[in-house]
């Protein structure tokens, strides 16, 4: 049997008493946005550990992830992106708003009419965009990708939409997104999510994902600079659109899949860290134009004055 507190006779539990929520769902709903970093920080990390303890990363584990580099990648990463993000979005949101939270979770997720337009724009301004940065690096034009990497580019951004895209973006962008523009402001919250955005990804330069592990510390220094430069980008496109998160991650996406599948292909002379170089110089470029074009408003709402 279980002892019970005594209670004092012909005095009731008080109802707040009762309906008080517990210690970690108090915390949850009071810090929304710590929470879901923290938790996405530390689900990603701790299913990244066996693929950075592997012989794919610092060879601690005496264990190779199968299946090539691509495969052992989506075998190693993929799993801790999901657990990461996406997952730290939902939980956070299921506690703190419910199902109409999740509701509009989902609308976020499925805001597909946004115009033709603008599907367009972006798919023809990323490879473009890369392309000219690389050209410019090169100091000459782009070779013409092979008809076999014509013929897999689409089908391989799909599949980055549904890995990459999925995994990240509905946390980073859907759910951090307007809570913090909303409280500290555009700006401000742009640069904040391109910076834990990119520290996210610091473990894996351990790896071979980051060219590890052996990697000079220059090459994540430039890559969360480059995070934070094109948070700008991706900041602007979000709130242009109606928040329409498919655009979103078809930006996203649209760069990983022009490094992995047509770069090369186009610059073969170049080393394989100038793609990281035309992505920076690309997205700084475009950050630029954006600020000053808006003002630095990037299409945001206004700041929500303090009670």
């Amino acid at each position: 049997m279980t002892a019970h507190a005594p209670v004092s006779p012909g005095i009731p539990p008080s109802p707040r008493a009762a309906h008080r929520p517990g210690r970690l769902r108090g915390s949850i709903r009071r810090r929304p946005l710590t929470w879901f970093f923290a938790l996405a920080y530390g689900l990603s990390w701790v299913a990244w550990t066996p693929y950075i303890l592997s012989r794919n990363g610092i060879g601690v584990w005496d264990f190779t992830f199968p299946g090539g580099q691509g495969a052992s990648q989506l075998l190693g990463v993929l799993p801790g992106a999901y657990l990461g993000p996406i997952t730290s979005a939902l939980l956070v949101t299921g506690v703190t708003e419910g199902r109409a939270g999740l509701r509009t979770w989902r609308a976020r997720m499925t805001r597909f009419g946004v115009g033709w337009r603008w599907y367009l724009v972006v798919l023809l301004a990323v490879p473009g965009a890369l392309a000219l940065a690389s050209a410019v690096l090169a100091a000459r034009a782009p070779d013409v990708p092979s008809a076999a990497v014509l013929a897999a580019y689409l089908p391989a951004l799909l599949a980055q939409l549904v890995t990459t895209g999925l995994a990240e973006e509905p946390g980073w962008r859907e759910f951090a997104m307007p809570r913090m523009q909303s409280r500290y402001g555009t700006l401000t919250a742009t640069f904040t999510v391109g910076v834990l955005w990119g520290v996210w990804h610091l473990p894996l330069f351990l790896t071979e994902w980051g060219g590890g592990p052996d990697v000079a510390w220059i090459e994540p220094v430039e890559f969360v600079v480059t995070t934070i430069a094109f948070s700008v980008v991706m900041t602007w496109v979000f709130n242009k659109s109606g928040e329409s998160m498919p655009l979103v991650m078809l930006l996203h996406c649209g760069v990983n899949n022009y490094i992995s599948m047509a770069w090369s292909d186009m610059y073969p002379s170049l080393p394989d860290r100038y793609a990281s170089h035309a992505f920076l110089l690309a997205s700084a470029v475009a950050a630029l134009v954006l600020l000053v074009a808006t003002r630095g408003r990037l299409a945001g709402p206004p700041r929500r004055k303090a009670p």
